[in-house]
C-alpha cells in the first residue's frame, strides 16, 4: 500500500473487458514527506475520487479481481480509501 494523490480521470476506448464500465483515475505515489515518488499510475477507483484527493493505493492482485469480478484481469492498481488531509 501507498499514498497518492489523485491527479484526474483518464478512459479508453479500447480496452479489457474487465474494465469496462469502471472509473480510471491517475494517481501519483508519494513519498512520506509529500514529494513525487517514481511516474504517475492508473488505477481502479471505486470509491469516485476527485482531483486532489490523498488516497492509499494497493497493488494486491486479490483486490483488483475482487473489486472487478474477473479473475484474469490486466489491471493492477487500485483505490482502496481516501485519506483526510493533515494540517
Amino acid at each position: 500500500m501507498q499514498t497518492a494523490r489523485v491527479l484526474g480521470t483518464t478512459n479508453a476506448t479500447t480496452k479489457h473487458s474487465s474494465l469496462e464500465g469502471r472509473r480510471l483515475v491517475i494517481v501519483q505515489p508519494l513519498l512520506a514527506d509529500g514529494s513525487p515518488d517514481t511516474s504517475p499510475l492508473i488505477a481502479i477507483d471505486p470509491l469516485g475520487c476527485r482531483r486532489g484527493d490523498r488516497v492509499m493505493i494497493t497493488s494486491d492482485g486479490s483486490h483488483v479481481r475482487e473489486i472487478v469480478g474477473h479473475s484474469h484481469t490486466p489491471a493492477r492498481w487500485s483505490v482502496l480509501g481516501s485519506l483526510d488531509d493533515q494540517d
